[in-house]
C-alpha cells in the first residue's frame, strides 16, 4: 500500500501562491486516487480536491475551483497542489491521502466526482497553510 507526505505549507498573504507536495512511497504509484483535504479548528475535515488512479480525472471543492489545480508527476511519485489567489478562509492544516488497495470501489474512487475522507485511509501527518497580511 501507498505513504504519503505532505510538504509546501506555510505563510503566505492573501492573493499569494503555495505548492503543496504529496509524495509516495510504495507501489505502483500510478493505479491510486490521491485526495487532498483542509482542516481548521473546530470545523471538520472537509474535501478540497482529488485525482483519480489511472487515467487522472480531477476534482475541487466548490470554494476553490478556478484557483486550486491537483496534478501528478509519475517520475517524481508526487501529486501537487497548486493554489493561487489565496485567501484568509484557505488557511488550515492539509492533509493528503490515499486509499487502501483491497478498499471496495478502489478504482472508481475519484472518477466521477470529489471524494469525501470516508475512501482514504493512508494520511500524511499534514502541513500547515496560513494566510495572513
Amino acid at each position: 500500500q501507498l505513504q504519503v507526505a505532505e510538504s509546501g505549507g506555510g505563510l503566505v498573504q492573501p492573493g499569494g501562491s503555495l505548492r503543496l507536495s504529496c509524495t509516495a512511497s510504495g507501489s505502483p504509484f500510478d493505479i491510486y486516487a490521491i485526495g487532498w483535504f483542509r482542516q481548521v479548528p473546530g470545523k471538520e475535515r472537509e474535501a478540497i480536491s482529488c485525482i483519480s488512479g489511472s487515467d487522472d480525472h480531477t476534482h475541487y471543492a466548490e470554494s476553490v475551483k478556478d484557483r486550486f489545480r491537483i496534478s501528478r508527476d509519475r517520475g517524481e511519485k508526487t501529486v501537487y497542489l497548486f493554489m493561487d489567489n489565496l485567501t484568509p478562509e484557505d488557511a488550515g492544516v492539509y492533509y493528503c491521502a490515499a486509499p487502501q488497495p483491497l478498499r471496495g470501489g478502489f478504482f472508481r474512487i475519484c472518477a466521477t466526482r470529489l471524494t469525501s475522507e470516508r475512501d482514504f485511509d493512508n494520511w500524511g501527518p499534514g502541513t500547515q497553510v496560513t494566510v495572513d497580511s
